[in-house]
């Protein structure tokens, strides 16, 4: 299963014009997707308020992961503050994934973004989180935080803009989106043998491991007869017949 490192934006210092700061709500959005990653089987590691961008850039850089995923929001020059709105992803030229990447989230933000013409994916040498990173990267800039639509737009959709992103994270992937679901704990029951893990909702896919009869697991999510299981730190699908909940 994919795992990503995901970093909300640590600039603090960043007002939005309604309230509040960059860090705060870009935190809040990755608070919303937490749990919409979990059921649909994503794993991820956070950064944290304190690091930085090159702190995060390096810790994403010393682990293994499959995706780069960074939030920000925006701010136009002083000359024209308050007077630009937009959603801007923004990955390397070089970088096919993070292109492909870029062009779904922008798929999936015109539908809820207010002016879907102003949002876009734009290729990038000067960012670091997209330019410096292992991993196929990219960065969303949400919206302006200095304009008052934009500012207020963030704010008062912090559950449909974590929805698009982890939406577009499993088109990414090629594996079902979840909806958020509260997780529960399961016994597998079986007459013989072990119940297959897998890597996807499918008989043929890849077996991550195998798990034995009255093992207990973790329920994540539910995609039509398979569950989003957690067994011994290892997520994958099992078929939901074998599981009781």
């Amino acid at each position: 299963m994919p795992i990503i490192y995901l970093s909300p934006s640590t600039q603090e210092g960043n007002p939005y014009i309604t309230g509040g700061n960059e860090e705060q709500y870009m935190n809040l959005i990755a608070d919303a997707m937490e749990p919409i990653l979990r059921s649909s089987g994503i794993r991820f590691r956070r950064n944290t308020p304190s690091m930085t961008a090159a702190s995060s850039i390096r810790q994403a850089n010393a682990g293994n992961y499959d995706f780069y995923l960074a939030l920000h929001s925006n701010a136009a020059p002083d000359a024209l503050s308050g007077q630009i709105r937009g959603t801007d992803v923004y990955y390397a030229p070089n970088s096919v994934w993070g292109r492909k990447m870029a062009e779904i989230i922008v798929s999936n933000f015109k539908v809820i973004y207010p002016l879907p013409n102003r949002v876009r994916a734009l290729s990038t040498t000067s960012i670091g989180e997209v330019v410096k990173t292992r991993a196929p990267a990219v960065l969303v800039e949400i919206a302006y935080h200095d304009n008052v639509e934009d500012a207020g737009w963030i704010t008062g959709n912090i559950q449909p803009i974590a929805r698009a992103l982890v939406l577009s994270l499993c088109e990414y992937f090629g594996i079902p989106f979840i909806s958020a679901q509260s997780p529960r704990r399961g016994t597998v029951v079986l007459t013989s043998g072990t119940l297959n893990l897998r890597s996807r909702p499918s008989i043929s896919s890849a077996v991550i491991t195998r798990i034995p009869n009255r093992a207990q697991v973790t329920v994540w999510g539910q995609w039509q007869n398979w569950y989003v299981v957690e067994y011994k730190g290892l997520v994958g699908y099992a078929s939901s017949q074998y599981i009781y909940s």
